[in-house]
């Protein structure tokens, strides 16, 4: 199972913000290219990066700290935030981005993400983000009528690079991933699922390599010290061994 740190960026810092509330923040580092080589150094392969200012906004917005985080670090690198039509897409892979997600346009613009996904298959990533089961667009600001589970099923054969699904009430509050949510998304998919929000343990990660997922996204857990980016790619390993 994959493991991706996360560095999310508001007003070029990096940042994380509590179940998607903008107005609780915590700043962690105000050189976001700092993580990405300190993740590096621990072994990490993989960077997941959100442009919080960006998925609010409708556009990307912190290019400086995205182009500084890629350059940093010989990882895998993938952005979510912002991300509305194609220029913008062949701009970010031309910085070296390997991956994008996009959600909010994937609702919104169903055929228009089909496009994309065919014009750049294995590079486009189908961001899921729910509240109660349901979709949350615009940087989880607003909730929609549709479920999780339908939309993900809705762009069933198409190239995608995979699907990050997550839990908006477990972000960033150090209690553990949804794992039925998980489970359920797993099934009803046959892209990789990378899981996103609340994983904080050891056993977390663990037990989501047993679920399995393709991968699961680390962010506060790892900046507050509750798990370390060792413990995580180990257990990461046992737990598909």
């Amino acid at each position: 199972m994959q493991i991706w740190p996360a560095i999310d960026l508001r007003g070029g810092k990096c940042v994380r913000l509590q179940q998607g509330d903008y107005d609780r923040e915590t700043v962690f580092l105000d050189e976001p290219a700092d993580a990405a080589r300190q993740f590096h150094a621990q072994g990490a392969e993989y960077l997941h990066i959100v442009d919080l200012d960006g998925a609010r906004a409708g556009a990307v917005v912190n290019w400086r700290a995205i182009e500084s985080i890629v350059a940093a670090a010989p990882l895998v690198c993938e952005l979510g935030g912002g991300i509305r039509d194609e220029a913008t897409i062949e701009r970010l892979l031309g910085l070296g981005l390997r991956r994008l997600v996009i959600g909010t346009l994937a609702i919104r613009e169903g055929d228009w993400f089909r496009r994309m996904c065919r014009r750049f298959p294995e590079r486009l990533v189908l961001g899921i983000d729910a509240r109660d089961g349901l979709v949350a667009t615009h940087g989880w600001l607003e909730t929609s009528r549709t479920s999780a589970v339908d939309l993900a099923r809705s762009f069933a054969g198409e190239p995608l690079a995979a699907i990050v699904y997550t839990d908006i009430a477990k972000d960033g509050m150090l209690a553990g991933p949804n794992f039925a949510a998980l489970d359920a998304m797993r099934r009803a998919v046959d892209a990789p699922l990378v899981a996103s929000g609340g994983v904080t343990t050891a056993d977390d990660v663990e037990r989501l390599a047993r679920l399995p997922v393709a991968g699961a996204i680390i962010g506060r857990a790892l900046y507050e010290g509750a798990i370390t980016l060792t413990e995580a790619l180990a257990r990461a390993r046992s737990g598909t061994t």
